[in-house]
């Protein structure tokens, strides 16, 4: 399951904007604002979370969940391995078909 607070995290630590969010997981802008407005868990259809979690993951974000280790203990997230090193050069890599991959990975479960 994914937060509110996660949804704003991720995108803080990628530092994009709403607008550049839901183009990248195919979602209208209502929709991301809609879900980082949320209380607590966010809730919404399968696909539309798919999708977001998918781009997501594309972009280089790791979705930390509860019963999982991190210094900080708790839900969060943060930049995968690859994802940091791009940082720590300067660059920003983002996958050109976030929702493929994401119906892809789908697909495979």
């Amino acid at each position: 399951m994914l937060t509110a607070a996660q949804l704003r995290a991720a995108r803080a630590l990628l530092g994009i904007d709403q607008r550049r969010l839901a183009e990248l997981s195919d979602l209208s802008v209502p929709t991301i604002q809609r879900m980082e407005a949320s209380e607590g868990m966010i809730r919404g259809n399968v696909d539309s979370l798919m999708k977001l979690v998918g781009a997501l993951d594309a972009a280089g974000i790791e979705l930390i969940g509860d019963g999982a280790t991190s210094p900080g203990g708790g839900r969060g997230a943060r930049l995968k391995a690859s994802a940091r090193k791009d940082a720590a050069t300067g660059t920003q890599t983002y996958s050109p078909e976030p929702r493929q991959m994401a119906v892809s990975r789908a697909r495979e479960r």
